[in-house]
């Protein structure tokens, strides 16, 4: 066969990597609003000595660092999507930001239980005050970093074809939902949505404590900010490890895989892995027993489109005793 007609069996693995998501935009405003609001509080905390101020301002820096990985996962993916060292393109880097995040998102959690737990053994004096000021201040910025990254407009459209091969035009819109498969952004909006949560949570308790004399509900609203951020971390970890470790596909996404190609004459999977390998694409391993004339390029064909499988390898074998 002329080497010239090889182009028709081969596929590029960049799959739509090398576009600039609409999560990295935001994430790169929310950046910007965070370290402008993070100098400011250090800044003034250290100018008028307050302690409050600078606390929160030293707490936006760590939720800057955690939002900066985001945004280095978000352009190295870009970056590198060509390069044929990943086997299946850069869409896991978005899995292993998201990954980092999570583990960030733990630790600030147990920072903030084991603070909690020790201003009930060793109660501090508080500035209510100045610190219904910060906490006012960060809940604003974090409100506004929250609308801007829970925003879903990632919504497209997929035009994917029925065969193996790769096509440019097929991923031209990404098609996610932003919480659901873009697990970096998934990280760095929950990082704002506990900042935001902390700052709500931080005025509950000073306006209890101003106002009734309970003094007690600021650890308390720390330690209940600190399980629900706990919590949140751990879906993260789970299903971010589970794009990371090539974890089956959730079974009906199988069936509906197996349906399709079994749909048609005699044929039966007899093995079939399904797994994601970025932002809602898969990849797909299949051995199918037939009685007919079955080629890999006709079971491609019966792939259902919005499974958005993008790389697909297909074994065949004849029943015994046919042909």
């Amino acid at each position: 066969m002329h080497s010239d007609n090889l182009h028709l069996w081969t596929h590029r693995h960049v799959f739509g990597q090398d576009r600039r998501r609409a999560g990295e935009r935001r994430t790169l405003l929310v950046i910007v609003l965070t370290a402008a609001t993070m100098v400011l509080e250090i800044s003034t905390g250290i100018l008028f000595g307050s302690m409050a101020l600078l606390a929160d301002g030293l707490h936006m820096a760590s939720h800057t660092v955690a939002l900066g990985i985001t945004a280095f996962a978000y352009v190295y993916a870009r970056r590198h999507a060509a390069n044929p060292s990943f086997s299946f393109g850069t869409g896991k880097v978005n899995a292993l930001g998201g990954f980092t995040g999570a583990l960030l998102l733990a630790a600030f959690s147990l920072a903030m239980a084991w603070e909690s737990v020790a201003r009930f053994i060793a109660p501090v004096p508080i500035a209510f005050d100045q610190a219904i000021g910060v906490a006012v201040l960060g809940l604003i910025v974090n409100g506004v970093s929250v609308l801007l990254l829970g925003g879903d407009h990632d919504h497209g459209h997929s035009h994917g074809h029925g065969h193996g091969h790769y096509h440019e035009h097929s991923l031209d819109h990404d098609h996610e939902h932003a919480h659901g498969h873009d697990h970096n952004l998934r990280s760095a909006y929950l990082h704002v949505l506990a900042d935001a949560l902390t700052s709500l949570l931080a005025i509950f308790a000073l306006l209890a404590g101003k106002y009734l004399g309970l003094n007690w509900m600021d650890p308390a609203m720390g330690i209940v900010g600190a399980l629900l951020v706990a919590r949140w971390s751990a879906g993260l970890l789970r299903d971010t490890s589970h794009t990371l470790l090539d974890r089956q596909a959730p079974e009906p996404l199988c069936d509906q895989l197996r349906r399709a190609i079994e749909s048609h004459g005699h044929d039966s999977v007899t093995d079939l892995h399904l797994w994601s390998i970025g932002p809602g694409l898969h990849a797909a391993e299949i051995a199918v027993v037939s009685h007919d004339e079955l080629t890999p390029g006709d079971v491609k064909a019966r792939l259902p489109v919005d499974l958005r499988v993008v790389h697909a390898t297909v074994e065949i074998h004849r029943c015994p005793g046919q042909g």
